[in-house]
């Protein structure tokens, strides 16, 4: 039975040295670790484990830390602020999560086979609802391993005013004044009009038969057929995965258009905005890595819409799904991965990939007499199926990384990757009346998670470790007998070096966004000439107006967006300013790339801001003589890579808006045409909207619309300019200021924090030997899988690698 929990959970507090639990706890945790590790083979779960232990032992150090530190100034009433610095930095260490998970975006269109490659993935053939070419995923469904004993699902539903304004919507699409001979009024005009058929569907199924015909206000008061919780969440649980996927699948499943015995379950679907289903620990997918099935391209729902894009934007890696028989054309499969690309540019992901599903799916009679290779003959629908798949690798990598280059910079980490393509069959996987496991391609799949994660949690652990380090290498220093003079700084002109540099850096990010002006000048130009001809594709249908009145009604009301689960989206205003977008694309890719030589890229000015600081302090120190003074310059340099670092973050959230401030600017230009547009009914309705829509964008075009679009872009910038060095500015100043104010007096009556400190300086030691092993184990591993099986027996393989 479905329930309601609220999302909150317990506070975690440090462990007392003196806690009488501390030995069980140890031991759970330990047992808990085996179990978290199970995904991984055993070379990588040896590295793991050690990174593990790595941050726990450093986080518990921090907190005891912390907790000393508290304690010492819990009665002054005046804190020096370097104090309040080392307290935010411990407690920002201490409640940092261990790893953000890792975002895996399965994107592609009705039927490409997505929910059946997770099952495949996750090794449960029939979880997630299948069902061959027709629509079965309705909603996001994010799918994960936790430490849960059971199998959990959280349904989260639309807020009541969420829905009240999808209601408004819906509600204004179906009703419109009719007008005698009206031909937009006939109801056979509204057969095949998808807009309209998913609007009066919804409607009928929350709230009965004939709440289409109900007005905005009736339907507010009217009781929703299904039962929807106070707290907007439902949560499912189940022993088995079966039983768990039987509850799941009214809330997730397409609902087919007959609701006489509708269950309470299927009536609230139209109000799920997503679900997230987590799984007990599993020995194929690692803890920390979420497989995302994204259907369609978007939601009619504002809100839903929103975390449509906002998904796609949160993956790290997006794999574009689609099926054997769609791969090689068709505008639902360019406009997903034209998708995928734009989220390149606009978001946090690092990997793409293109998966081609249902490789299995071959007539040979056919395969062969179309056949383009002739020096090799086939003898069975097995060779076929793997000739073709290797074939189909090499045209689509090709392909794929042409499109890449026209987007992205030349030197993108994506156009390095090996796998641009893996063409997998999940059928073949259960059947293997064709192909091997490893045939199907789902084991690589899974090898590149754990490879990802492992990747992810080692560069976490060396820096949460590294910072740690710093941190407590100068608070040991302030507690040491030796009376370090702090003149060096001073006189040294560290702060003027800093100030000047600062300069340095806002005038290279300033010339950085500057190589963006002329595309962006060009986009312009491009978009003035061709706006006319971009509007109208996307306003003519060649079977005419039929079918596509409410359609374009539905656009109006979303502002030119109408997102469908069915049809391909429909953006006019991004359209419209495609040429801008295909003039800056490679130019924006190319600032917001990380590891680019110096020049049009942002991150290495930021790099090279920080080399000069820390040579500059290497200078000093040796030119001074800093003996004991060397934590100083230590503990600066970490903390100068941290705050730089944490810029990256806010980089990346602002590239966002910055990217789409051009679309979102036509967007609120064109508002009120659009908003006339939707008010227009009777006679010759759907031409006359047209109209309205051209004459709109006619106006703001001649008023400037598109060069008001780039002012506004060029403003965001300005904003993340202004953004970087006020950060900078701030987080360095104090920074300085606190270790050049140890000899005034404000930190002699600090907690001493030497047994922490040596406890740390113990582990940054340990670090370098955990990546030094890992490495010869991993050289080790690659050595025995390189060699023949007549060579090594599995059991010998298997000894030496656990050894």
């Amino acid at each position: 039975m479905a329930e309601v929990e609220d999302l909150g959970g317990p506070e975690h507090s440090p462990v007392d040295d003196d806690d009488p639990f501390e030995e069980p706890m140890k031991k759970r945790r330990r047992s808990d670790r085996e179990q978290r590790f199970r995904a991984f083979p055993s070379v990588e779960q040896s590295a793991l484990k050690e990174y593990e232990k790595l941050e726990s032992r450093t986080r518990r150090v921090l907190s005891n830390t912390y907790q000393k530190l508290i304690q010492s100034v819990f009665l002054d009433d005046s804190i020096p602020n370097g104090v309040k610095y080392l307290i935010n930095r411990l407690l920002a260490m201490i409640e940092k999560p261990s790893l953000d998970p890792i975002y895996i975006g399965l994107f592609g269109s009705t039927g490409a086979g997505k929910s059946s490659l997770i099952n495949a993935i996750i090794q449960q053939a029939m979880f997630l609802p299948v069902s061959g070419d027709n629509i079965c995923t309705s909603c996001v469904v994010l799918v994960s391993s936790g430490c849960c004993e059971q199998y959990k699902a959280k349904i989260h539903l639309l807020s009541d005013q969420e829905w009240k304004e999808e209601l408004k919507n819906l509600t204004k699409l179906l009703h419109r004044t009719e007008e005698a001979g009206g031909e937009d009024v006939d109801a056979d005009v509204w057969v095949g009009d998808e807009a309209l058929e998913e609007a009066i569907w919804k409607l009928q199924v929350v709230y009965g038969t004939g709440a289409e015909r109900k007005k905005y206000e009736d339907l507010l008061r009217a009781k929703p057929k299904g039962k929807i919780p106070t707290s907007r969440i439902i949560t499912l649980k189940a022993e088995e995965a079966g039983e768990l996927s039987v509850k799941l699948d009214p809330y997730i499943r397409t609902q087919k258009r007959d609701w006489d015995g509708a269950s309470a379950e299927t009536r609230i679907w139209p109000l799920i905005k997503h679900v997230e289903v987590t799984l007990p620990r599993s020995a194929l997918i690692p803890e920390g890595v979420v497989l995302v099935d994204i259907p369609g391209t978007g939601d009619f729902n504002s809100k839903r819409d929103e975390m449509w894009k906002k998904t796609i934007d949160k993956c790290s890696v997006i794999w574009v799904v689609s099926d054997i028989e769609r791969v090689s054309g068709g505008r639902a499969h360019e406009d997903l991965l034209n998708e995928s690309i734009k989220a390149c540019q606009r978001g946090f992901y690092r990997d793409i990939a293109l998966v081609v599903t249902k490789t299995d799916k071959l007539n040979l009679l056919e395969y062969l007499r179309e056949r383009k290779v002739v020096n090799r003959a086939i003898q069975n629908q097995r060779e076929a199926v793997l000739e073709r798949n290797q074939t189909i690798k090499l045209q689509r990598s090709r392909i794929l990384k042409e499109k890449l280059k026209r987007k992205l910079p030349a030197n993108s980490k994506v156009l390095e990757a090996s796998d641009l393509v893996y063409t997998v069959s999940a059928h073949e996987y259960w059947q293997r009346a064709l192909l091997t496991e490893e045939e199907t391609e789902i084991p690589k799949l899974r090898e590149y998670i754990r490879k990802s994660l492992l990747d992810k949690k080692r560069k976490m652990v060396s820096k949460y470790v590294t910072e740690a380090f710093g941190l407590l290498l100068l608070m040991d220093s302030f507690s040491s007998m030796e009376n370090l003079a702090n003149e060096h700084l001073y006189s040294s002109g560290l702060r003027r070096f800093v100030e000047e540099k600062v300069e340095l850096l806002e005038g290279a990010i300033e010339q950085c966004f500057a190589h963006l002006e002329r595309p962006l000048q060009e986009g312009v130009l491009a978009a003035r000439v061709s706006y006319r001809r971009l509007l109208g594709a996307r306003l003519v249908r060649s079977r005419g107006n039929q079918g596509f009145h409410q359609t374009l009604k539905a656009v109006c009301l979303k502002n030119g967006i109408y997102a469908s689960r069915t049809l391909a989206r429909i953006d006019l205003n991004e359209a419209i300013t495609q040429p801008i977008y295909d003039q800056i694309d490679p130019v924006f890719g190319a600032i917001f790339r990380v590891g680019n030589p110096l020049g049009l890229a942002l991150m290495p000015h930021i790099e090279a801001f920080k080399h000069s600081l820390e040579e500059k302090m290497t200078e000093i120190g040796m030119r001074n003589g800093w003996n004991y003074d060397g934590y100083k310059k230590s503990f600066m340099i970490q903390e100068i890579s941290a705050i730089l670092g944490d810029l990256e973050g806010y980089i990346i959230r602002k590239k966002r808006k910055i990217y789409e401030s051009v679309t979102s600017s036509v967007q609120n230009d064109l508002k009120p045409c659009y908003e006339e547009a939707a008010q227009i009914t009777g006679k010759k309705a759907c031409e006359r909207m047209k109209g309205a829509i051209r004459r709109g964008v006619e106006r703001q075009v001649a008023e400037g619309m598109f060069e008001r679009a780039q002012e506004r872009m060029q403003h965001w910038f300005q904003l993340l300019k202004n953004g970087i060095t006020e950060k900078v500015k701030g987080s360095i100043s104090t920074m300085l200021a606190l270790v050049s104010s140890q000899g005034d007096g404000l930190y002699k009556e600090l907690a001493d924090v030497r047994s922490e400190y040596k406890e740390m300086e113990k582990l940054h030691r340990s670090l370098r030997e955990v990546a030094e092993d890992a490495l010869l184990r991993r050289g080790m591993q690659d050595f025995l899988l390189r060699m023949s099986p007549s060579k090594v027996a599995p059991q010998t393989r298997m000894s030496t690698l656990e050894a």
